[in-house]
């Protein structure tokens, strides 16, 4: 029997491999678009980047490097050159397609980078495996934009696994609407009506302004705002701010705030503060044909009418007046009941002459219904 001779030797220590074989490599050389793996054989294997991952531009030198040990799965055992072709995302993906069937069938949530953002949706990918996320899916309220969370890491389930038709789909908003539901149980059974609570300012709207309480949105509503006039509620609030509010009311799952704390009320001691005879400094808030309301104080509006703005005949109040002018007048009508003040500049002015009041008797009488003006107002 003769001796083999050393090539010999050498071919008979090196082992066979197959299309299909899974292989234990070593790296001893890596440049950012090509890995080169030693697997014991007499030939090297070689995986490019567009086997390695589904990302065209990722640098393969940041991922692994020489020295590295790392499993592939063989393509093919001769490229024409003498090379074996490896695939390292093919066999990640067949590993990745258990995992996603398990965690499909264990309903168990999965954490992933959102890769893409479609029309209809967004993209993640656990283990080389490619799960789409509808629109629909995605959060538990409308989201106009999905951009937002590209490159963000999301929780989210399985609910449709359908490894033939390569259709695996994610649902985020199930995960979303639970721990909703969770935290609005959670809010209920803490809080009650008087309780002062702090919340994030969600959404606001001509009527309004909606509160994120951690659980369930609070409507602060626009006259429950201010003890003063709110025109806006966008000119006091935006999304984002923290507001601070009692708890209104409470009506099954739906809480209405106010921020008009009793110990802010500007109409607390009025009666002393603004009794009949007492002259006050304002500036006029809002103009109307039949006079001006002027705020005395914080949250305090007191009507002027065009009667009383002066001893002279005006039109209208717009004629001498305009808003954010200072004015000082005296209260001539006062009522804590109904919250109505009413003023007069013409009770400051100095009687008139005897002459000129003489002529005066011939002139019309001005009768002034105070109460029915200022009704008129507010519902202006």
């Amino acid at each position: 029997m003769s001796e083999m001779s050393f090539e010999q030797m050498l071919n008979e220590s090196f082992k066979t491999i197959h299309t299909g074989e899974v292989v234990e490599g070593t790296v001893f050389s890596v440049k950012p678009d090509e890995i080169i793996l030693n697997i014991g054989c007499k030939a090297d294997g070689i995986l490019t980047r567009s086997e390695y991952t589904n990302e065209s531009n990722l640098d393969l030198t940041t991922v692994v490097k020489v020295g590295d040990t790392m499993e592939a799965k063989v393509l093919k055992v001769n490229d024409g050159e003498g090379q074996v072709i490896l695939t390292y995302k093919r066999l990640a993906a067949e590993k990745g397609n258990k995992r996603i069937e398990d965690a499909f069938n264990n309903q168990e949530v999965l954490k992933a980078k959102v890769t893409q953002v479609l029309d209809g949706g967004i993209c993640v990918v656990v283990d080389e495996v490619r799960i789409f996320i509808p629109a629909s899916l995605v959060s538990d309220t409308y989201e106009k934009d999905l951009n937002k969370y590209l490159g963000q890491e999301i929780e989210f389930v399985v609910t449709e696994y359908n490894p033939r038709r390569r259709r695996y789909i994610g649902n985020r908003r199930m995960l979303l609407t639970a721990e909703r539901d969770k935290l609005q149980k959670e809010l209920f059974d803490r809080i009650a009506v008087g309780d002062v609570i702090e919340g994030t300012v969600k959404n606001v709207t001509d009527f309004g302004a909606f509160i994120d309480l951690g659980g369930a949105d609070g409507l602060l509503h626009i006259s429950e705002m201010s003890w003063g006039r709110v025109e806006n509620p966008k000119k006091v609030f935006k999304p984002g701010d923290t507001v601070k509010a009692y708890i209104k009311d409470i009506q099954g799952n739906k809480i209405a705030l106010s921020c008009k704390f009793e110990d802010e009320n500007p109409w607390k001691d009025a009666e002393n503060r603004f009794a009949v005879g007492t002259v006050v400094t304002g500036k006029v808030a809002r103009m109307t044909d039949f006079g001006a309301f002027v705020e005395i104080s914080k949250g305090v509006d007191a009507l002027l009418h065009v009667s009383q703005i002066s001893k002279e005949h005006i039109e209208k109040p717009s004629a001498v007046l305009k808003v954010g002018d200072e004015v000082t007048a005296k209260i001539v009508d006062f009522s804590l009941e109904d919250k109505k003040i009413s003023l007069s500049i013409k009770a400051l002015e100095p009687d008139a002459p005897a002459e000129e009041a003489a002529t005066d008797e011939d002139a019309d009488v001005v009768s002034v219904d105070i109460e029915k003006a200022i009704a008129e107002g507010d519902a202006e």
